[in-house]
């Protein structure tokens, strides 16, 4: 019973764009992989994520605009930042009511680095998910996946690789 009420987020990232499918609502957010984040009490504070992030971090004096995602050796170039923008858009994606289920997550880290993600990177993007509220997260790398094959749990076995956390 509960499986059907539990959203299932497939999450690709990339430097430029970060898209959050929800298959249980059928519904796709799409959004810049930007953040505008400001100092408060000692902690970030959100001001914006996407497209509005450019705009809120140019009014505040203070805001500072972070794109998390964007590094020439790695994709995910501050974690803290990218776990606030996940937060962000996984809230705006799954809902954030007083009974939101906490959504299952495939991360898709877009792009082939030379040599492939290492292991520390797989780590981190399990992490983020974890972060951002997934109970479940598994790492894709390869093509992009269909929403039948997301659906079923059947992950091609050519054209890309699975990791399980």
């Amino acid at each position: 019973m509960f499986a059907s009420l539990q959203p299932l987020l497939y999450i690709q990232i990339s430097p430029e764009r970060v898209v959050i499918r929800n298959l249980r609502t059928n519904t796709t957010l799409s959004e810049v992989a930007e953040i505008a984040l400001t100092q408060q009490g000692g902690k970030p504070r959100v001001l914006a994520v996407g497209a509005q992030a450019g705009m809120a971090a140019a009014a505040e004096p203070d805001a500072r605009l972070i794109r998390p995602f964007a590094h020439p050796r790695t994709l995910v170039s501050d974690f803290l930042s990218a776990e606030l923008l996940l937060q962000a858009m996984v809230k705006q994606s799954v809902g954030k009511g007083f009974l939101a289920v906490s959504p299952a997550a495939v991360m898709h880290p877009m792009g082939s680095p030379e040599g492939g993600f290492t292991a520390v990177e797989l780590r981190a993007f399990r992490e983020l998910a974890l972060g951002a509220g997934a109970f479940r997260v598994q790492v894709w790398t390869g093509r992009p996946l269909t929403d039948d094959e997301l659906r079923s749990r059947r992950f091609p076995s050519d054209g890309g690789q699975l990791a399980d956390g």
